[in-house]
């Protein structure tokens, strides 16, 4: 798993780096501090665009497809997110069982706390519960160090003390950070997962353009993306999770591919 030494990108290093220079230049000219303010807000502004980046890269490591070794097993992966939901979940679980599919449940550490003996059912049928956060907040991307490193560290207890299992993987809120969290998933040992492929279900409730978007991302070495906490619904009042999933399943299988966790990956 992840290295706990914290090894900055080139990136993070460049930003490091010209904030001294800025600083220096100010030092050694002071009527150039526009020039050397100008510098430092326009790097600010690029750190915010990649943080508002889910996939990217340049803010630390960053899962966005399943290791090659996984993707020649024809290994693919389901994550859900925003759980657990004492409605949805159970059904997800019944579905999971039917395709005999393995699924990533990134939960949220308050909502676990509320209902642990789902969590546990989680793991006792075969699937992996990791990291969403603790509370899941619609702020989370504007944290500082310590702020996030509360965050993280409250929902690896309370999810190992409810599972037994430590969370090995983090998947931020909305997939949206900035350059403190990095430090913290390393300090904590966990590796940051995004997606290569999602349905963005909490918005949409059309269940066809739903399955396309994540028909279109199913191969071999994906990561797909729904969620069974705050799923949107079909004009019926369905969880669009619910109507998808079997269709996602059956596709795969019919592909030959074969869904796994994500620390299962990592073998």
């Amino acid at each position: 798993m992840r290295n706990t030494r914290w090894q900055p990108t080139l990136l993070i290093r460049a930003t490091i780096v010209l904030h001294v220079l800025a600083l220096l230049a100010v030092i050694a000219k002071p009527g150039q501090w526009r020039w050397a303010l100008g510098a430092v807000l326009a790097n600010h502004v690029l750190l915010t665009l990649v943080g508002l980046w889910p996939r990217s890269r340049w803010l630390g490591p960053n899962w966005t497809q399943l290791p090659a070794a996984a993707s020649a097993r024809n290994e693919t992966a389901l994550t859900i997110d925003d759980g657990p939901d004492p409605v949805v979940t159970p059904q997800v679980l019944d579905i999971l069982d039917r395709y005999a599919a393995q699924a990533t449940f990134f939960c949220v550490g308050e909502k676990a706390a509320r209902y642990p003996d789902l969590c546990r059912e989680i793991v006792r049928r075969g699937h992996a519960v990791e990291n969403h956060s603790q509370h899941h907040r619609h702020h989370f991307a504007l944290l500082g160090r310590s702020g996030f490193l509360r965050e993280l560290q409250a929902a690896q207890d309370t999810l190992t003390t409810i599972t037994g299992q430590r969370p090995l993987f983090f998947r931020a809120p909305a997939g949206l950070r900035n350059p403190f969290l990095d430090p913290v998933l390393a300090r904590l040992g966990l590796q940051l997962a995004s997606w290569s492929a999602r349905g963005f279900d909490t918005r949409i409730g059309d269940v066809e353009r739903v399955k396309n978007k994540l028909l279109r991302g199913l191969r071999a070495g994906a990561i797909l993306l729904v969620h069974d906490g705050n799923a949107a619904r079909t004009t019926d009042g369905i969880p669009v999770i619910l109507e998808v999933l079997p269709t996602v399943l059956a596709s795969a299988a019919a592909a030959n591919l074969r869904f796994v966790t994500l620390r299962h990956a990592l073998l």
